[in-house]
């Protein structure tokens, strides 16, 4: 069925998706950075824009333009840019040309050494006569308004699955069909769920953050003393998996806590998810690559269970495992259940993990927390 051109952000690659699941999971930095890239991520996953508004509580009009800037900009566009101050000390081919030397490897200019530090950048800059003089906080502090950092060095990996284009395609139209953009055709799924493993679950004390007072004991031998956790700790008890599900179509979250993860365990939660539907109604599962969710030539436990309950295996493509949408919801119960906590049992660690999934699922429909969310966050 032919749909309506909408706003979207461009196509964008594996390195780009990791990348944007990482601002959205780490939440460290600017707000109004987590905020547009949460955006963006959304709108790489296929969510239309009025739903993308309603999940970041902000308005249509708003996500259309982080849209456009990213489409034109890139991750530039993610970044808030300041304006006010002292007028620039250095003009602005003396800025390009500063960015341009600190990007580049010291070995390219003739150097025995493979990486700049700010008294051997300026000393060539001098030297080279890019400048008069520079002091070594003024460089760094013209390198970070030009957007460049000292940054360690990863490796990266792209996704080499022949299947790729099949695959994406596949996942973006079964989100499709639960954002109510496309009418399922017959055969096709009416309900998707997105599935992936949160874990493994330690009993070990999380760093955390909480609201205590300012100053410390020499200021005020009064105040009470902020709280602490443990630094060591053994375990004893093994770890636990938490199995976790969300339906895009009722924005609801499921999981079952399990002792270990196997092909098993996962086929006791997809039947859990097929009892939430009749039987006559067609269901999706999204999941990644993880072995015990494939069939193979010598076990077809999945791929039969599949077929005899009118259930379809939808598969991530390789390494492009940001593309699940249950990736978001695992940041908020990572910063809700784990940080900041010494749970004792795994009993306790696990009553805390499904008080809050209820508690969630509860008030994805509360107009009155919507609310105050969106005033919290113009504010």
């Amino acid at each position: 069925m032919r749909v309506a051109e909408r706003v979207r952000v461009r196509e964008i690659d594996d390195d780009e998706g990791r990348r944007l699941l990482r601002i959205v999971r780490r939440g460290t930095g600017s707000v109004v950075t987590w905020r547009r890239a949460q955006m963006v991520l959304l709108s790489a996953q296929g969510m239309p824009v009025a739903k993308v508004a309603e999940v970041t509580f902000t308005s249509a009009d708003r996500v259309r333009d982080v849209i456009h800037n990213f489409n034109t900009d890139g991750f530039e566009s993610l970044y808030p840019k300041y304006r006010g101050g002292r007028p620039k000390t250095f003009t602005l081919p003396e800025r390009r040309e500063i960015k341009k030397i600190a990007k580049s490897r010291p070995v390219e200019h003739g150097l025995p050494f493979s990486t700049w530090s700010l008294t051997k950048l300026a000393d060539f800059l001098v030297a080279e006569g890019v400048v008069d003089d520079i002091s070594h906080e003024g460089l760094r502090i013209l390198l970070r308004e030009e957007g460049v950092s000292f940054q360690r060095m990863k490796t990266w990996k792209t996704s080499r699955d022949p299947d790729y284009a099949a695959k994406k395609a596949r996942v973006e139209h079964l989100y499709a069909i639960a954002d109510g953009e496309v009418i399922p055709e017959d055969g096709e799924p009416e309900a998707v769920f997105c599935l992936d493993e949160f874990g493994p679950l330690n009993l070990q004390p999380h760093p955390g953050r909480q609201w205590a007072e300012r100053g410390g004991k020499d200021k005020d031998p009064d105040r009470e003393p902020r709280p602490r956790r443990r630094a060591t700790y053994t375990r004893p008890h093994g770890v636990r998996h938490l199995f976790a599900a969300y339906d895009l179509g009722k924005d609801k979250l499921y999981g079952h806590i399990k002792e270990t993860k196997n092909r098993s365990k996962f086929l006791e939660f997809c039947r859990y998810l097929r009892t939430l539907y009749p039987a006559t109604v067609r269901i999706a599962i999204v999941c990644d690559n993880y072995s015990p969710h494939l069939t193979t030539k010598r076990c077809r436990r999945v791929a039969d269970w599949a077929e005899a309950n009118n259930v379809e295996i939808a598969y991530t493509p390789t390494n492009s495992s940001w593309l699940n949408r249950i990736e978001a919801q695992f940041t908020a119960l990572r910063y809700f259940t784990l940080d900041g906590t010494d749970h004792p049992s795994h009993k306790a660690q696990g009553s805390m993990i499904r008080r809050y999934i209820i508690w969630r699922n509860k008030h994805t429909a509360d107009e009155r927390l919507h609310n105050v969310v969106a005033r919290a966050n113009v504010a």
